[in-house]
Protein backbone atom coordinates (compact mmCIF):
# COMPACT_ATOMS: atom_id res chain seq x y z
CA UNK A 1 0.00 0.00 0.00
CA UNK A 2 1.05 3.62 -0.59
CA UNK A 3 0.56 5.29 2.80
CA UNK A 4 1.02 8.88 1.61
CA UNK A 5 -1.59 8.73 -1.17
CA UNK A 6 -5.35 8.50 -0.74
CA UNK A 7 -7.99 7.70 -3.31
CA UNK A 8 -11.17 9.64 -2.58
CA UNK A 9 -14.41 8.66 -4.31
CA UNK A 10 -16.58 11.75 -3.99
CA UNK A 11 -20.19 12.70 -4.44
CA UNK A 12 -21.64 11.40 -1.17
CA UNK A 13 -22.67 13.45 1.88
CA UNK A 14 -20.71 12.98 5.10
CA UNK A 15 -23.06 11.95 7.88
CA UNK A 16 -22.51 10.79 11.44
CA UNK A 17 -20.52 11.68 14.55
CA UNK A 18 -16.85 12.29 15.23
CA UNK A 19 -14.89 13.23 18.36
CA UNK A 20 -12.30 16.01 18.61
CA UNK A 21 -9.71 16.31 21.35
CA UNK A 22 -7.26 18.95 22.54
CA UNK A 23 -6.18 21.80 20.29
CA UNK A 24 -3.11 21.30 18.12
CA UNK A 25 -2.27 24.96 18.78
CA UNK A 26 -2.22 24.42 22.54
CA UNK A 27 -1.16 20.87 23.42
CA UNK A 28 2.45 20.93 22.08
CA UNK A 29 3.02 24.31 23.78
CA UNK A 30 1.64 23.01 27.08
CA UNK A 31 4.04 20.07 26.74
CA UNK A 32 6.95 22.52 26.33
CA UNK A 33 5.72 24.43 29.39
CA UNK A 34 6.25 21.27 31.46
CA UNK A 35 10.01 21.89 31.06
CA UNK A 36 9.66 24.90 33.35
CA UNK A 37 8.33 22.94 36.34
CA UNK A 38 10.26 21.34 39.17
CA UNK A 39 7.78 18.47 39.38
CA UNK A 40 5.76 16.35 36.95
CA UNK A 41 2.85 17.68 34.91
CA UNK A 42 -0.30 15.88 33.82
CA UNK A 43 -1.85 16.92 30.49
CA UNK A 44 -5.22 15.50 29.46
CA UNK A 45 -7.24 15.45 26.22
CA UNK A 46 -4.05 15.06 24.15
CA UNK A 47 -4.66 14.17 20.48
CA UNK A 48 -2.63 11.52 18.68
CA UNK A 49 -1.10 13.84 16.07
CA UNK A 50 2.39 14.21 14.64
CA UNK A 51 3.16 17.55 16.29
CA UNK A 52 2.63 15.90 19.69
CA UNK A 53 4.99 13.07 18.75
CA UNK A 54 7.66 15.56 17.61
CA UNK A 55 7.51 17.48 20.89
CA UNK A 56 7.45 14.28 22.90
CA UNK A 57 10.64 13.17 21.14
CA UNK A 58 12.34 16.51 21.74
CA UNK A 59 11.40 16.48 25.42
CA UNK A 60 12.76 12.96 25.84
CA UNK A 61 16.01 13.99 24.14
CA UNK A 62 16.34 16.61 26.87
CA UNK A 63 15.84 14.14 29.71
CA UNK A 64 12.11 14.62 30.29
CA UNK A 65 10.27 11.40 31.08
CA UNK A 66 7.03 11.20 29.10
CA UNK A 67 4.54 8.42 29.68
CA UNK A 68 0.86 7.83 29.12
CA UNK A 69 -1.52 8.13 32.06
CA UNK A 70 -4.47 6.00 33.11
CA UNK A 71 -6.93 8.14 31.15
CA UNK A 72 -7.10 7.88 27.36
CA UNK A 73 -5.31 10.90 25.90
CA UNK A 74 -3.34 11.64 29.09
CA UNK A 75 0.39 12.36 29.23
CA UNK A 76 2.55 12.61 32.35
CA UNK A 77 5.68 14.70 31.81
CA UNK A 78 8.45 14.63 34.42
CA UNK A 79 11.27 17.21 33.91
CA UNK A 80 13.21 16.25 37.05
CA UNK A 81 16.34 15.39 35.07
CA UNK A 82 16.53 17.93 32.24
CA UNK A 83 19.82 17.69 30.38
CA UNK A 84 21.54 18.84 27.22
CA UNK A 85 20.66 16.91 24.10
CA UNK A 86 22.95 15.72 21.35
CA UNK A 87 23.02 18.24 18.51
CA UNK A 88 22.70 15.53 15.88
CA UNK A 89 19.65 14.07 17.63
CA UNK A 90 17.96 17.48 17.82
CA UNK A 91 18.84 18.13 14.20
CA UNK A 92 17.03 14.93 13.22
CA UNK A 93 13.81 16.77 14.12
CA UNK A 94 14.67 19.77 11.92
CA UNK A 95 12.09 20.52 9.30
CA UNK A 96 9.35 18.48 10.95
CA UNK A 97 7.86 21.24 13.08
CA UNK A 98 8.24 24.87 14.13
CA UNK A 99 7.65 24.04 17.79
CA UNK A 100 11.40 23.69 18.67
CA UNK A 101 11.75 27.49 18.67
CA UNK A 102 9.57 27.55 21.79
CA UNK A 103 12.07 25.39 23.68
CA UNK A 104 14.47 28.35 23.86
CA UNK A 105 13.19 30.12 26.95
CA UNK A 106 12.57 27.02 29.09
CA UNK A 107 15.97 25.52 28.20
CA UNK A 108 17.77 28.79 28.91
CA UNK A 109 16.14 28.82 32.35
CA UNK A 110 16.84 25.14 33.09
CA UNK A 111 20.27 24.68 31.48
CA UNK A 112 21.59 28.13 30.62
CA UNK A 113 21.86 27.24 26.95
CA UNK A 114 19.84 25.86 24.03
CA UNK A 115 20.30 24.70 20.44
CA UNK A 116 17.58 25.17 17.84
CA UNK A 117 17.87 23.42 14.45
CA UNK A 118 16.45 24.65 11.17
CA UNK A 119 12.67 24.81 11.32
CA UNK A 120 9.92 23.49 9.07
CA UNK A 121 6.16 23.89 9.13
CA UNK A 122 3.53 24.79 6.56
CA UNK A 123 4.52 26.98 3.62
CA UNK A 124 1.72 29.54 3.83
CA UNK A 125 3.73 32.76 4.01
CA UNK A 126 6.38 34.54 6.03
CA UNK A 127 6.80 33.19 9.56
CA UNK A 128 10.19 34.64 10.48
CA UNK A 129 12.00 33.18 13.48
CA UNK A 130 14.39 36.12 13.74
CA UNK A 131 11.82 38.01 15.76
CA UNK A 132 11.80 35.16 18.30
CA UNK A 133 15.56 35.48 18.67
CA UNK A 134 15.33 39.27 19.00
CA UNK A 135 12.82 38.82 21.83
CA UNK A 136 15.21 36.43 23.58
CA UNK A 137 18.03 38.96 23.20
CA UNK A 138 15.87 41.51 25.00
CA UNK A 139 15.57 39.04 27.87
CA UNK A 140 19.38 38.85 28.01
CA UNK A 141 20.26 35.80 25.91
CA UNK A 142 23.34 35.68 23.68
CA UNK A 143 22.63 34.19 20.25
CA UNK A 144 25.01 32.75 17.67
CA UNK A 145 23.87 31.46 14.30
CA UNK A 146 25.70 28.53 12.71
CA UNK A 147 25.02 26.54 9.53
CA UNK A 148 23.48 23.66 11.50
CA UNK A 149 21.27 25.86 13.67
CA UNK A 150 21.25 28.55 16.35
CA UNK A 151 22.98 28.43 19.72
CA UNK A 152 21.61 30.44 22.63
CA UNK A 153 23.33 31.12 25.97
CA UNK A 154 22.14 32.80 29.17
CA UNK A 155 25.20 33.61 31.26
CA UNK A 156 22.96 34.81 34.09
CA UNK A 157 19.26 34.81 34.93
CA UNK A 158 17.11 36.27 32.16
CA UNK A 159 15.54 39.64 32.95
CA UNK A 160 12.04 40.96 32.36
CA UNK A 161 11.66 43.48 29.58
CA UNK A 162 9.16 45.60 27.62
CA UNK A 163 8.13 44.25 24.22
CA UNK A 164 5.65 45.55 21.68
CA UNK A 165 4.84 43.20 18.83
CA UNK A 166 4.50 44.78 15.37
CA UNK A 167 1.70 42.26 14.76
CA UNK A 168 -0.19 40.14 17.34
CA UNK A 169 1.68 36.95 16.47
CA UNK A 170 0.64 33.78 18.28
CA UNK A 171 4.14 32.27 18.15
CA UNK A 172 5.85 35.42 19.42
CA UNK A 173 3.33 35.74 22.26
CA UNK A 174 3.96 32.12 23.27
CA UNK A 175 7.71 32.76 23.21
CA UNK A 176 7.38 35.72 25.56
CA UNK A 177 5.10 33.86 27.98
CA UNK A 178 7.33 30.77 28.19
CA UNK A 179 10.39 32.97 28.80
CA UNK A 180 8.97 35.70 31.03
CA UNK A 181 7.48 33.47 33.76
CA UNK A 182 10.91 32.67 35.28
CA UNK A 183 12.68 35.88 34.24
CA UNK A 184 13.68 38.35 36.93
CA UNK A 185 11.29 41.28 37.30
CA UNK A 186 8.26 42.27 35.23
CA UNK A 187 7.72 41.71 31.51
CA UNK A 188 5.22 43.88 29.65
CA UNK A 189 4.00 42.57 26.29
CA UNK A 190 1.93 44.90 24.11
CA UNK A 191 -0.10 44.00 21.04
CA UNK A 192 -0.15 40.37 22.17
CA UNK A 193 -2.17 37.58 20.56
CA UNK A 194 -5.21 36.66 22.66
CA UNK A 195 -6.44 33.51 20.90
CA UNK A 196 -8.23 30.95 23.12
CA UNK A 197 -5.15 28.72 22.89
CA UNK A 198 -3.02 31.58 24.27
CA UNK A 199 -5.43 32.07 27.18
CA UNK A 200 -5.34 28.30 27.83
CA UNK A 201 -1.52 28.39 27.88
CA UNK A 202 -1.72 31.24 30.41
CA UNK A 203 -4.02 29.02 32.49
CA UNK A 204 -1.42 26.23 32.35
CA UNK A 205 1.37 28.58 33.46
CA UNK A 206 -0.77 30.07 36.23
CA UNK A 207 -1.44 26.56 37.57
CA UNK A 208 2.35 26.12 37.69
CA UNK A 209 2.72 29.21 39.88
CA UNK A 210 3.20 31.98 37.30
CA UNK A 211 1.81 35.48 37.84
CA UNK A 212 0.25 36.67 34.57
CA UNK A 213 -2.41 39.32 34.00
CA UNK A 214 -4.21 39.79 30.68
CA UNK A 215 -5.38 43.34 29.99
CA UNK A 216 -8.29 44.41 27.81
CA UNK A 217 -5.99 46.17 25.33
CA UNK A 218 -3.86 43.18 24.22
CA UNK A 219 -1.36 43.89 26.99
CA UNK A 220 0.02 41.03 29.08
CA UNK A 221 1.98 41.60 32.30
CA UNK A 222 4.14 38.80 33.67
CA UNK A 223 5.80 39.03 37.06
CA UNK A 224 8.68 36.57 37.11
CA UNK A 225 8.86 34.00 39.92
CA UNK A 226 11.82 32.02 41.22
CA UNK A 227 10.32 28.58 40.70
CA UNK A 228 7.43 26.80 39.01
CA UNK A 229 5.83 23.45 39.81
CA UNK A 230 4.03 20.97 37.59
CA UNK A 231 0.42 21.30 36.47
CA UNK A 232 -2.69 19.21 35.89
CA UNK A 233 -4.68 20.48 32.91
CA UNK A 234 -7.27 19.36 30.37
CA UNK A 235 -6.55 20.99 27.00
CA UNK A 236 -9.31 23.01 25.41
CA UNK A 237 -10.88 21.34 22.34
CA UNK A 238 -9.58 22.03 18.84
CA UNK A 239 -11.90 24.69 17.41
CA UNK A 240 -9.95 24.68 14.13
CA UNK A 241 -10.55 20.99 13.55
CA UNK A 242 -14.20 21.42 14.52
CA UNK A 243 -14.63 24.11 11.88
CA UNK A 244 -12.98 21.89 9.26
CA UNK A 245 -15.59 19.18 9.85
CA UNK A 246 -18.34 21.80 9.79
CA UNK A 247 -17.16 22.95 6.35
CA UNK A 248 -17.02 19.32 5.21
CA UNK A 249 -20.67 18.91 6.18
CA UNK A 250 -21.58 22.06 4.28
CA UNK A 251 -19.62 21.28 1.11
CA UNK A 252 -20.88 17.68 0.85
CA UNK A 253 -24.51 18.51 1.84
CA UNK A 254 -23.95 16.38 4.91
CA UNK A 255 -24.72 16.30 8.63
CA UNK A 256 -21.90 15.93 11.18
CA UNK A 257 -22.08 15.99 14.97
CA UNK A 258 -18.70 17.16 16.32
CA UNK A 259 -18.47 15.83 19.87
CA UNK A 260 -16.22 18.04 21.99
CA UNK A 261 -16.77 21.24 20.01
CA UNK A 262 -17.56 24.31 22.12
CA UNK A 263 -19.53 27.42 21.27
CA UNK A 264 -17.56 30.26 22.85
CA UNK A 265 -14.22 29.74 21.02
CA UNK A 266 -16.15 29.33 17.74
CA UNK A 267 -18.61 32.24 17.95
CA UNK A 268 -17.14 34.12 14.99
CA UNK A 269 -17.08 30.98 12.86
CA UNK A 270 -20.65 30.07 13.83
CA UNK A 271 -21.92 33.49 12.73
CA UNK A 272 -20.21 33.13 9.35
CA UNK A 273 -21.40 29.53 8.95
CA UNK A 274 -24.99 30.70 9.44
CA UNK A 275 -24.57 33.62 7.01
CA UNK A 276 -23.42 31.18 4.30
CA UNK A 277 -26.56 29.12 4.87
CA UNK A 278 -25.28 26.37 7.12
CA UNK A 279 -27.25 25.14 10.13
CA UNK A 280 -25.96 24.14 13.56
CA UNK A 281 -27.28 23.02 16.91
CA UNK A 282 -25.35 23.26 20.18
CA UNK A 283 -25.67 21.03 23.22
CA UNK A 284 -23.52 20.33 26.28
CA UNK A 285 -21.45 17.67 24.52
CA UNK A 286 -20.76 19.20 21.11
CA UNK A 287 -22.12 20.92 18.02
CA UNK A 288 -24.08 19.42 15.13
CA UNK A 289 -23.38 21.02 11.73
CA UNK A 290 -25.46 20.35 8.64
CA UNK A 291 -26.54 21.60 5.21
CA UNK A 292 -30.26 22.39 5.54
CA UNK A 293 -30.99 22.22 1.80
CA UNK A 294 -31.45 24.99 -0.71
CA UNK A 295 -28.77 27.31 -2.03
CA UNK A 296 -25.79 28.45 -0.01
CA UNK A 297 -25.23 32.21 0.04
CA UNK A 298 -22.17 34.12 -1.17
CA UNK A 299 -20.49 36.29 1.48
CA UNK A 300 -17.71 38.81 1.99
CA UNK A 301 -15.10 37.48 4.42
CA UNK A 302 -11.96 38.89 5.97
CA UNK A 303 -9.59 36.88 8.14
CA UNK A 304 -8.07 38.46 11.23
CA UNK A 305 -6.49 37.63 14.55
CA UNK A 306 -8.83 36.56 17.36
CA UNK A 307 -11.61 37.52 17.91
CA UNK A 308 -11.81 37.87 14.13
CA UNK A 309 -12.35 35.06 11.62
CA UNK A 310 -9.35 32.77 12.02
CA UNK A 311 -7.06 32.20 9.05
CA UNK A 312 -7.16 28.42 9.68
CA UNK A 313 -10.93 28.50 9.08
CA UNK A 314 -10.54 30.22 5.72
CA UNK A 315 -9.31 27.39 3.49
CA UNK A 316 -12.00 24.79 4.35
CA UNK A 317 -14.69 27.46 4.09
CA UNK A 318 -13.47 28.52 0.62
CA UNK A 319 -14.23 24.98 -0.58
CA UNK A 320 -17.79 25.33 0.72
CA UNK A 321 -18.06 28.77 -0.92
CA UNK A 322 -17.45 27.18 -4.33
CA UNK A 323 -20.96 25.75 -3.84
CA UNK A 324 -22.57 29.09 -2.87
CA UNK A 325 -24.67 31.09 -5.35
CA UNK A 326 -23.02 34.35 -6.43
CA UNK A 327 -19.68 36.02 -5.84
CA UNK A 328 -17.92 35.58 -2.51
CA UNK A 329 -15.00 37.84 -1.61
CA UNK A 330 -12.26 36.55 0.68
CA UNK A 331 -9.55 38.86 2.05
CA UNK A 332 -6.70 36.99 3.80
CA UNK A 333 -4.81 39.33 6.17
CA UNK A 334 -2.78 36.90 8.31
CA UNK A 335 -0.68 34.81 5.86
CA UNK A 336 0.13 36.29 2.48
CA UNK A 337 0.35 32.96 0.63
CA UNK A 338 -2.58 31.10 2.15
CA UNK A 339 -4.77 31.40 -0.97
CA UNK A 340 -2.24 29.57 -3.15
CA UNK A 341 -4.15 26.33 -2.62
CA UNK A 342 -7.02 27.55 -4.82
CA UNK A 343 -5.22 26.74 -8.10
CA UNK A 344 -5.96 23.04 -7.62
CA UNK A 345 -9.61 23.82 -6.87
CA UNK A 346 -9.87 25.63 -10.22
CA UNK A 347 -8.51 22.54 -11.94
CA UNK A 348 -11.38 20.60 -10.33
CA UNK A 349 -13.93 23.04 -11.79
CA UNK A 350 -14.06 25.88 -9.29
CA UNK A 351 -14.00 29.51 -10.41
CA UNK A 352 -11.65 31.41 -8.11
CA UNK A 353 -9.69 34.51 -9.12
CA UNK A 354 -6.87 35.86 -6.97
CA UNK A 355 -5.94 39.53 -6.60
CA UNK A 356 -3.11 41.45 -4.95
CA UNK A 357 -5.47 44.24 -3.87
CA UNK A 358 -7.26 44.26 -0.51
CA UNK A 359 -10.78 43.35 -1.59
CA UNK A 360 -13.90 43.66 0.48
CA UNK A 361 -12.35 45.10 3.60
CA UNK A 362 -9.90 47.52 5.13
CA UNK A 363 -6.36 47.77 3.71
CA UNK A 364 -3.98 45.28 5.32
CA UNK A 365 -0.20 44.92 5.62
CA UNK A 366 -0.03 42.93 2.35
CA UNK A 367 -1.87 45.50 0.23
CA UNK A 368 1.16 47.26 -1.24
CA UNK A 369 3.42 44.21 -1.49
CA UNK A 370 2.02 42.43 -4.57
CA UNK A 371 0.90 39.29 -2.72
CA UNK A 372 -2.22 37.65 -4.12
CA UNK A 373 -4.08 37.63 -0.84
CA UNK A 374 -7.66 38.33 -1.95
CA UNK A 375 -9.99 35.97 -3.81
CA UNK A 376 -13.29 36.18 -5.65
CA UNK A 377 -15.13 32.85 -5.60
CA UNK A 378 -17.90 32.43 -8.20
CA UNK A 379 -20.42 29.68 -7.58
CA UNK A 380 -22.00 27.29 -7.47
CA UNK A 381 -19.42 25.21 -9.34
CA UNK A 382 -19.56 21.54 -10.21
CA UNK A 383 -16.36 19.99 -8.90
CA UNK A 384 -14.80 16.98 -10.60
CA UNK A 385 -12.24 14.58 -9.15
CA UNK A 386 -8.61 15.43 -9.84
CA UNK A 387 -4.96 14.93 -8.98
CA UNK A 388 -4.15 16.84 -5.79
CA UNK A 389 -0.84 17.47 -4.00
CA UNK A 390 -1.28 18.70 -0.43
CA UNK A 391 0.52 22.05 0.12
CA UNK A 392 -0.01 22.59 3.88
CA UNK A 393 -2.04 21.32 6.82
CA UNK A 394 -5.29 23.28 6.43
CA UNK A 395 -5.03 23.35 2.65
CA UNK A 396 -4.57 19.58 2.73
CA UNK A 397 -7.76 18.95 4.69
CA UNK A 398 -9.51 21.41 2.38
CA UNK A 399 -8.44 19.31 -0.59
CA UNK A 400 -10.00 16.30 1.09
CA UNK A 401 -13.25 18.25 1.47
CA UNK A 402 -13.13 19.23 -2.22
CA UNK A 403 -12.46 15.64 -3.27
CA UNK A 404 -15.38 14.41 -1.14
CA UNK A 405 -17.70 17.04 -2.63
CA UNK A 406 -16.59 16.34 -6.21
CA UNK A 407 -17.96 13.82 -8.66
CA UNK A 408 -15.58 10.99 -9.51
CA UNK A 409 -12.31 9.91 -7.95
CA UNK A 410 -9.47 12.13 -6.74
CA UNK A 411 -5.91 11.06 -6.00
CA UNK A 412 -4.61 13.03 -3.03
CA UNK A 413 -0.83 13.01 -2.52
CA UNK A 414 1.00 13.95 0.71
CA UNK A 415 -1.74 13.00 3.16
CA UNK A 416 0.81 12.36 5.93
CA UNK A 417 0.98 16.14 6.40
CA UNK A 418 -2.65 16.08 7.57
CA UNK A 419 -1.57 13.89 10.50
CA UNK A 420 0.17 16.97 11.93
CA UNK A 421 -3.12 18.36 13.14
CA UNK A 422 -6.02 15.95 12.50
CA UNK A 423 -6.18 12.91 14.74
CA UNK A 424 -7.16 9.65 13.02
CA UNK A 425 -8.71 11.61 10.16
CA UNK A 426 -9.06 8.61 7.86
CA UNK A 427 -10.94 6.60 10.49
CA UNK A 428 -13.20 9.60 11.10
CA UNK A 429 -13.88 9.96 7.38
CA UNK A 430 -14.83 6.30 7.13
CA UNK A 431 -17.09 6.64 10.16
CA UNK A 432 -18.88 9.45 8.30
CA UNK A 433 -19.42 7.29 5.24
CA UNK A 434 -16.60 8.60 3.05
CA UNK A 435 -15.43 6.27 0.30
CA UNK A 436 -11.64 6.41 0.65
CA UNK A 437 -8.85 3.88 0.18
CA UNK A 438 -5.09 3.60 0.36
CA UNK A 439 -4.10 2.43 -3.11
CA UNK A 440 -1.27 0.20 -4.25
CA UNK A 441 1.60 1.80 -6.15
CA UNK A 442 0.28 0.20 -9.35
CA UNK A 443 -3.16 1.74 -8.80
CA UNK A 444 -1.62 5.18 -8.28
CA UNK A 445 0.35 4.84 -11.51
CA UNK A 446 -2.78 3.76 -13.38
CA UNK A 447 -4.76 6.75 -12.12
CA UNK A 448 -1.94 9.11 -13.12
CA UNK A 449 -1.84 7.62 -16.64
CA UNK A 450 -5.58 8.07 -17.15
CA UNK A 451 -5.73 11.53 -15.58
Amino acid sequence: MTDDVLLVHGGNPLEGEIQIRGAKNLVPKAMVAALLGQGPSRLRNVPDIRDVKVVRGLLQLHGVTVRTGDEDGELILDPSHVESANVADIDAHAGSSRIPILFCGPLLHRLGHAFIPGLGGCDIGGRPVDFHFEVLRQFGATIEKHPQGTYLVAAQRLRGTKIELPYPSVGATEQVLLTAVLAEGVTELRNAAIEPEIVDLICVLQKMGAIISLGTDRTILVTGVDELDGYTHRALPDRLEAASWACAALATKGDIYVRGAEQIPMMTFLNTFRKVGGAYEIDDAGIRFWHPGGELKAIALETDVHPGFQTDWQQPLVVALTQAAGLSIVHETVYESRLGFTGALNQMGAHIQLYSECLGGTPCRFGARNFKHSAVVSGPSKLMGGELVIPDLRGGFSYLIAALAAEGTSTVHGIDLINRGYENFMDKLRDLGAHIELPSAAEVAEVQLTA
